[in-house]
């Protein structure tokens, strides 16, 4: 936890920068053709990403899901090894063997990400249990999408998470679109955190875009479930600026939605913030732009000029190694 109100805004501030210009370097880099497949970025999500991992302690952890480059950053993922990992390169954070879906980071708590949807749930439901065994004081922040809360996953480990008081935040990130259908097609309530009544646990309503408030309900609820009081269902509503992959046309999209969700941009609501409290002046905020924008030029480059894996390492890490006894047959 950021020790003042001045300290934090500017700390969610520079990391939802960062956030930005590591997804728009990102689409450079694909549209390039330096990234293999396709990526999902966040423009537009960043406030979720800052403000729920600066709630976090340095141990505690996060799943996330295969929109997760934000995430991974937030948490304390080094750009260039980020960067590195998802052009699939040897210096990246896991080889160059989990890409944009699946990079993670376990020195700094970040525990995979889950490309299937839903799938991070149950497995940060296992993680609670194991922090709550070896009884330790962490949590787990699982953040997913609307989509994933219509999967059995969802409803089966929220469950179990409630009724073994597990350390667990299950949050929400409702951008309003699973994959490329309207949330309004899929649910039929209005707001999926009202779910958490079903498990006895609180269901937590939050602006999305809103840095400073995210960041409140999530330290929140990481105290309750530190202090052995069990989970919370936080819902982010939000919106994505890009479709579900680089290159989606969008038609799902109504007529002016993107317009007036740019209007809600969290890095504009909280540069305003912070201009009007005189935290930073103009000056500032073009500064840790400027850096921003260094950072993820280098990355960029440090990415693009790293070696490929080896073809010999192809079996590296597939198995875990036995350094106690020769496994004999």
């Amino acid at each position: 936890m950021r020790n003042n109100k001045k300290e934090l805004w500017i700390q969610l501030y520079k990391t939802m920068i960062r956030i930005r210009q590591l997804e728009e370097k990102l689409k450079e880099l694909y549209l390039r053709g330096y990234i293999r497949g396709t990526i999902h970025v966040s423009q537009g999500q960043e406030a979720v990403a800052a403000g729920g991992c600066l709630a976090l302690e340095s141990d505690d952890y996060i799943i996330t899901t295969h929109r997760g480059h934000g995430h991974c950053l937030a948490k304390g993922v080094e750009s260039k090894k980020l960067m590195a990992e998802i052009l699939g390169k040897k210096t990246g954070c896991c080889k160059g063997r989990g890409g944009s879906l699946h990079a993670f980071d376990v020195s700094k708590g970040v525990l995979g990400a889950a490309g299937v949807v839903g799938a991070g749930i149950p497995i940060a439901t296992g993680v609670g249990l194991g922090i709550k065994q070896l009884k330790e004081k962490k949590v787990i922040l699982n953040f997913f999408g609307d989509g994933a809360s219509n999967q059995g996953t969802f409803h089966e480990a929220i469950n179990l998470g409630s009724v073994w008081k597990l350390p667990v935040i299950y949050l929400v990130e409702n951008n309003l679109v699973a994959d490329t259908t309207p949330y309004r097609e899929t649910i039929n309530i209005e707001n999926i955190a009202d779910r958490a009544k079903s498990y006895g646990i609180p269901g937590v309503i939050v602006d999305g875009n809103d840095s400073t408030e995210v960041y409140k309900v999530v330290k929140e609820a990481s105290d309750r479930a530190r202090f052995g009081k069990g989970p919370t269902l936080i819902e982010c509503k939000t919106y994505r600026w890009e479709g579900h992959h680089i290159g989606d046309k969008c038609v799902w999209r109504e007529e002016g939605e993107l317009e007036s969700w740019k209007k809600q941009d969290p890095i504009k609501r909280l540069a305003k913030k912070i201009l009007s409290a005189q935290i930073l002046n103009e000056g500032d905020l073009r500064n840790i732009q400027q850096n921003a924008e260094k950072e993820m030029e280098e990355a960029a480059k440090f990415a693009i000029e790293s070696p490929q894996p080896e073809s010999v390492s192809a079996l590296d890490f597939v198995w875990a190694e036995n350094k106690d006894e020769e496994i004999k047959n």
